[in-house]
C-alpha cells in the first residue's frame, strides 16, 4: 500500500459528502470511487472529487475493481447490514457511519461474520472527536474532577435533514431516532465513565415535527425530543435531554460532568453559528477556584462539515491506525453498544418500563 490512503466512498449523500470533503483536506488520502445507486447524489458528488474519481451504481462492480485501501460505508441505516455482508469480501479496512445497524440483533450478527477479519474495522462516532469534547474526554479521565458521579449531554438542535427518498423519516429505516441520532451520545457515555451500561429508563415522544407530512400515506414516526437516563455497573449515572426543534440554540451540544471534587463543562456552537472556538470550564468545589481553556477549531476544517470539525480528525486517527496497524479507537463492539443503548431508550419509551440490558445477551 502507497503512503496514500485510496478510500472508497459507499453512500455519496449528506454524510459521503462531508468524509469526502475532510479526505480532500488530508494530504495522504485522497478518494479514488465512489459508489450509489442514486443519480443526484452521484451529480452532486462529481464537483468534489477528482476527474480521475471513477464512479459506480453497482456496489459489486466497485468491490471487483480493487482500487481502494479503504472504504467508508455512509448509506441509510438500513442498507448497513447487507452491504456490511459483502464488503467483508474485500478485506479492506472500514470506516462504518454511525449506526452501525439499525438493531442490536444486526449488529451482533456482524460482529460475528467478522470475527476473523484482519484489516481494521472502525465504527464512526464523530463526537468523540469534536475537539472541546475530546478536551473534555481527556481531563475526566486525567481525574480532574475525582471520581466522577454524573454526566449529562444536552443536544438542542433542528430537526433532521432531508434526504435521499426520505428515508430518514420512519424508525424502521433509522432504528428509531434514539438510535440513527442518539448513538453518539451513548458512545460519549460509556467513553467518558468507561463502564458499561445496566439499565436504560426514558420518556420521550414525537410532539412536534413532521407531523403534517406523508409519505406514500404513512406519517413519519421518528421521535423528536427525549429525556434519557442510562445507569452504569460503577454507579455512575448518565442523561440525554434531546430536543430536535429547538432551532438557533446559542449551543448546539453541551457536555457536563461532575465528579467528587469538581465540574467540567464544555460545547459545541451551532453548526449555522460559524464560530471556531468553545470553552472547556472547569470548576471546583473548594475555595472557588475555576479555569478555563479555550478550545479552537480551524475555520478550513470546521468548513468542511456540520460536526465542529471531528470528521477530518477522526479520519486522521483512522489513517493513522491503518499506517501503524494499531487497534481501531471506536470498535466493532462500541458501535453494537451505542446502538443497543438506543434501542434500549426506544423500547423504554414504547413500553413505558426499565430496560434492563441484560435482556441484549451483549
Amino acid at each position: 500500500m502507497s503512503d496514500t490512503i485510496k478510500y472508497g466512498v459507499i453512500g455519496a449523500g449528506v454524510m459521503g459528502q462531508e468524509h469526502i470533503q475532510n479526505i480532500n483536506i488530508i494530504e495522504n488520502a485522497e478518494v479514488v470511487a465512489v459508489c450509489d445507486t442514486n443519480e443526484r447524489s452521484r451529480k452532486q458528488t462529481k464537483s468534489l472529487v477528482k476527474e480521475s474519481t471513477k464512479f459506480y451504481n453497482d456496489l459489486n462492480e466497485l468491490i471487483s475493481s480493487n482500487i481502494a485501501d479503504a472504504y467508508i460505508i455512509a448509506t441509510p441505516n438500513f442498507t448497513h447490514i447487507n452491504i456490511l455482508e459483502q464488503i467483508l469480501k474485500t478485506n479492506k479496512h472500514l470506516l462504518i457511519e454511525k449506526p452501525l445497524c439499525t438493531t442490536t440483533d444486526d449488529c451482533k450478527k456482524f460482529e460475528l461474520l467478522s470475527k476473523d477479519y484482519s484489516k481494521i474495522i472502525w465504527t464512526g462516532m464523530e463526537y468523540r472527536f469534536m475537539p472541546p469534547v475530546k478536551h473534555l474526554i481527556d481531563e475526566v479521565h486525567k481525574n480532574i474532577i475525582g471520581k466522577i458521579r454524573m454526566l449529562s449531554i444536552r443536544e438542542h438542535r433542528f430537526p433532521f435533514l432531508q434526504k435521499v427518498d426520505d428515508w430518514n423519516r420512519f424508525s424502521i429505516n433509522t432504528g428509531g431516532t434514539l438510535v440513527e441520532k442518539c448513538c453518539h451520545f451513548f458512545d460519549l457515555m460509556r467513553l467518558v465513565i468507561q463502564s458499561e451500561p445496566v439499565k436504560v429508563y426514558a420518556s420521550g415522544n414525537q410532539d412536534v415535527n413532521h407531523l403534517m407530512e406523508q409519505y406514500d400515506g404513512k406519517t413519519p414516526d421518528i421521535i423528536d425530543n427525549a429525556f434519557v437516563i442510562v445507569d452504569f455497573e460503577n454507579g455512575v449515572r448518565g442523561l440525554l435531554d434531546l430536543c430536535m426543534f429547538a432551532e438557533n440554540s446559542e449551543h448546539q451540544e453541551e457536555i457536563v460532568a461532575v465528579g467528587d471534587i469538581g465540574k467540567i463543562e464544555t460545547f459545541v456552537p451551532s453548526s449555522a453559528s460559524g464560530e471556531n472556538s468553545s470553552n472547556v470550564r472547569i470548576g471546583f468545589r473548594k475555595d472557588n477556584v475555576t479555569k478555563s481553556n479555550e478550545v479552537k477549531v480551524d475555520k478550513e476544517i470546521l468548513a468542511a462539515g456540520y460536526h465542529h470539525g471531528s470528521t477530518y480528525f477522526e479520519h486522521l486517527a483512522f489513517i493513522n491506525a491503518i499506517q501503524n496497524n494499531s487497534p481501531p479507537q471506536v470498535s466493532l463492539r462500541d458501535g453494537l453498544m451505542s446502538v443497543a443503548i438506543g434501542e434500549a431508550a426506544e423500547i423504554s419509551i414504547k413500553e413505558n418500563r426499565v430496560v434492563f440490558m441484560e435482556e441484549f445477551k451483549l
